[in-house]
């Protein structure tokens, strides 16, 4: 699963996701695009499950893009434990998607397996998408 191999601090405030995407929403290497069209936290393992799907459904032909990279640690404490005595520990990483922001690329495949594939993959995911085509740009 995708993590940074390092960062400056290990746990960071929630946070909130405002306004639109400032970068990453045109389609830089693909023909075919999964694009968020509302705010929402998107985990590694969401990530992971996305591109599996995706994957698999294209046969290994084709090439896929990963836009977004979980870099936000999420923490969390443990089950029945009482308030107070800090913050808990890192518990998964997570990417902050803001609307419009380009998640997935696919190319070398049809029309219609890269539709069906997106499609697929957007289930995994906890954001509202929109497929984008090159053509419609």
């Amino acid at each position: 699963m995708l993590q940074p191999k390092r960062t400056k601090f290990r746990k960071q405030h929630k946070g909130r996701i405002h306004g639109e995407a400032k970068g990453g929403f045109n389609l830089n290497f693909g023909s075919y695009a999964l694009k968020a069209i509302e705010p929402e936290r998107v985990t590694a393992r969401q990530i992971e499950a996305a591109r599996r799907a995706i994957t698999r459904h294209m046969k290994r032909q084709g090439r896929v893009w990963i836009r977004i990279f979980p870099d936000v640690p999420v923490s969390s404490k443990p089950t029945e434990v009482r308030m107070g005595k800090g913050k808990g520990s890192v518990d998964f990483w997570a990417a902050r998607v803001h609307p419009g922001r380009i998640m997935f690329e696919i190319d070398g495949v049809n029309d219609v397996i890269a539709r069906e594939a997106l499609r697929l993959g957007a289930q995994k995911l906890p954001v509202l998408t929109r497929i984008v085509a090159r053509e419609d740009w």
